[in-house]
């Protein structure tokens, strides 16, 4: 056991790095994991300091494995309680105006792979690999995976990872222009910190006006993304309440393959 929180934060010169600190569950995000995220996000944003923020895993397995499914078959949700309008993580509908980069130290599936979507840029392991597993286990990507990797990445190639559930390797990451770079291991905290320098050399007020015209953000929020969010909240809400999305996390906890009923 330890007692560190699920979230660390550390300013290394005008870097805020954040880093999920629960490396025994691969990362993965509970409620107290968003609500520390979410704190951290606003509080690096507010601070006029920082100037670039850096989010990653701990440990060298996992980056993040997306929402905890152990917490999810307690009825936890891995939403920051009283800001659910943040969405996943306390992030992928939170965008802040200073710029964020993901070190991927590890795995992102599923929502791991969600948070770097929401991220402005990406550095990634050699041995880091991406993918929405979701529909494996009888639920949608719905934390911004279906509605933001077909925007990110060849049509076509979006679709293959979203329908397959496939993993997607940090080569073909990098060459479908997931990632920024892909670096060994032990170099992908450096180099993410290398990048946020470059960053912070720049006029800081400049760099946040352009990044919200770039993303079109408006009063913290991305209004055109907001219908496609309405639909994709319908959606989630009709599958989360199948038989089929139960099936799949009882698998899950059960490590068995689940039996699908389309119902």
């Amino acid at each position: 056991m330890t007692d560190e929180p699920s979230v660390l934060t550390e300013r290394t010169g005008a870097t805020l790095v954040i880093t999920l600190n629960r490396p025994g569950a691969r990362n993965a995000v509970d409620a107290d994991v968003a609500a520390r995220l979410a704190d951290a996000l606003e509080q690096g944003d507010a601070d006029r300091e920082v100037r670039c923020i850096v989010l990653t895993g701990a440990g060298d397995r996992s980056f993040c494995a997306g929402a905890d499914l152990k917490a999810l078959g307690r009825g936890e949700s891995p939403i920051a309680p009283g800001r659910e309008q943040y969405g996943f993580a306390g992030f992928v509908r939170h965008p802040v105006s200073t710029p964020v980069i993901a070190a991927v130290n590890g795995t992102a599936l599923g929502g791991g792979t969600e948070l770097v979507l929401a991220s402005d840029l990406a550095v990634a392991a050699d041995t880091a690999t991406f993918g929405l597993p979701e529909i494996s286990r009888g639920i949608v990507a719905a934390a911004g995976g279906v509605l933001r990797l077909p925007e990110q990445l060849p049509r076509k190639v979006a679709m293959r990872l979203i329908l397959t559930g496939d993993v997607m390797p940090a080569e073909d990451a990098l060459r479908w222009g997931l990632v920024n770079e892909v670096v060994p291991a032990a170099d992908v905290l450096p180099t993410a910190l290398a990048l946020a320098e470059r960053i912070a050399g720049n006029a800081p007020l400049a760099v946040q006006a352009s990044k919200r015209l770039a993303l079109g953000m408006v009063d913290g929020d991305l209004p055109h993304e907001a219908a496609a969010w309405d639909r994709n909240d319908a959606e989630i809400a009709a599958v989360g309440q199948s038989a089929d999305a139960m099936e799949g996390i009882v698998a899950f906890i059960e490590r068995r393959s689940p039996s699908w009923t389309a119902s």
